[in-house]
């Protein structure tokens, strides 16, 4: 070999070991920048993570105990209750009304829920309750149950909720939709049934006022369902 030819071979090693020592530190120090990059976004979403906030239905007081003892009612209240037993059963829903979230939506059919703001519990487990405690704080009823199996009864309400969300348009409301429907358990037939279906207007624009009309609503619908269950039986007392 030529020294000509043998010093162009150095040479070029020489570039080449040069361009890796440049190189190497390159792509170590990318590195490090990546991972920095990385672990302060990490701490970053954890301090700024968002807190959840729930809400709940207002629940009539019950002036009866949760085991609807036998202890004798005054004489005028005793004189108006009905000697029988209503068993509340669970409400249907689709699975948005049987989670935690709260729905909203808009003049189409398009819907959504909240990420941050939800329920204590599930929209159909609170209308039950506030159903339940509504009728037996009526004092109407010899005693009001939850339909369990073990418990035996004289009617069994029940009902599917429909519509339980916020609805934005020309102006915000809070849309209630349910029916409900009693079955005499005896005769083994449906004896009464009672669609609701109301817009509460919402007085504000965040979620809070949202919940506010529901609860409304929520009160609304129970208080009209006491009424009509109320004709009913005035028109087909217990024997």
């Amino acid at each position: 070999m030529s020294p000509a030819k043998a010093n162009a071979g150095t040479g070029q090693l020489d570039k080449a070991q040069s361009f890796a020592l440049i190189k190497a530190p390159s792509i170590k120090m990318r590195v490090a920048t990546f991972l920095c990059v990385l672990i302060a976004g990490l701490l970053g979403s954890c301090g700024s993570a968002r807190p959840s906030k729930y809400y709940q239905l207002t629940v009539p007081g019950d002036t009866a105990t949760g085991a609807q003892t036998t202890d004798p009612a005054p004489a005028e209240k005793a004189s108006d209750r009905a000697p029988l037993t209503l068993l509340v059963g669970n409400l249907l829903a689709s699975h948005l009304y049987r989670e935690d979230h709260i729905v909203y939506s808009g003049a189409g059919e398009q819907m959504g829920t909240y990420e941050y703001q939800r329920w204590a519990e599930p929209p159909t487990e609170m209308v039950q309750e506030v159903l339940l405690r509504a009728l037996r704080s009526s004092g109407r009823y010899r005693a009001v149950y939850a339909h369990r199996s073990n418990i035996n009864g004289d009617f069994l309400l029940r009902g599917r909720i429909y519509d339980f969300k916020e609805v934005s348009g020309s102006s915000m409301t809070a849309r209630v939709t349910v029916e409900f429907e009693m079955r005499d358990l005896k005769a083994g037939a449906t004896v009464w049934t009672h669609y609701y279906q109301h817009d509460e207007p919402v007085y504000g624009k965040d979620v809070p006022a949202v919940v506010a009309a529901l609860d409304r609503n929520v009160q609304r619908c129970v208080k009209e369902v006491l009424g009509s269950l109320d004709e009913y039986f005035a028109a087909h007392p217990a024997k």
